[in-house]
């Protein structure tokens, strides 16, 4: 498993950026910004999200919502994690955090019962044909593909759907096809 999500980390390298969204929100710069400019050079734990992968979410209510950009990165052998936005504007909020955990990590280290609660099977969500990864030659996708059906998702949804702030609760959507494990 360790290889297997290294190939996402090889992946996300390979993958060229195009350009820098402006995240200033509007802000001014300080005085201080040619400082942070040249410390730009320095690596960050914002960079490197540059697998991009777009699928629904089931709420607990059923409702579907999305689909749901994921800007994802390999932070270890058996974990990827991704920013989740509604859509690709340079300004769109951050609703979401999902973390593809290895499936030899996840059903070793999480009860069946919380599993089925909080949890999906890659393999079965990719199955649905509801899940795309863009950004890539389709043949790289595969890849990717392949190597994230060998994960167990998590997510973690912090913006309530159309409110003006988020109001502290934490919801769980599922992919869209999510069956619960019996093992």
């Amino acid at each position: 498993m360790r290889s297997a999500i290294g190939v996402i980390g090889f992946c996300a390298a390979a993958l060229i950026v195009a350009g820098c969204a402006d995240t200033s929100h509007g802000v001014k710069p300080s005085s201080t910004a040619a400082p942070a400019a040249a410390a730009k050079s320095v690596a960050t734990p914002a960079q490197g999200y540059t697998i991009h992968v777009m699928a629904p979410h089931k709420f607990e209510d059923g409702s579907v919502h999305g689909p749901y950009h994921h800007y994802c990165k390999s932070i270890s052998p058996e974990i990827l994690q991704c920013l989740l936005f509604e859509s690709t504007d340079a300004n769109a909020l951050l609703t979401d955090i999902e973390y593809f955990v290895a499936k030899s990590v996840s059903r070793a280290h999480v009860p069946l019962e919380a599993w089925n609660k909080y949890y999906h099977d890659h393999e079965v969500e990719i199955a649905t044909g509801r899940v795309q990864i863009l950004d890539m030659p389709e043949a790289q996708a595969k890849e990717v593909a392949a190597v994230a059906a060998k994960t167990d998702g998590i997510i973690f949804h912090l913006w309530p759907n159309g409110a003006r702030a988020p109001n502290g609760e934490v919801g769980h959507p599922q992919s869209v096809g999510h069956k619960h494990r019996t093992e």
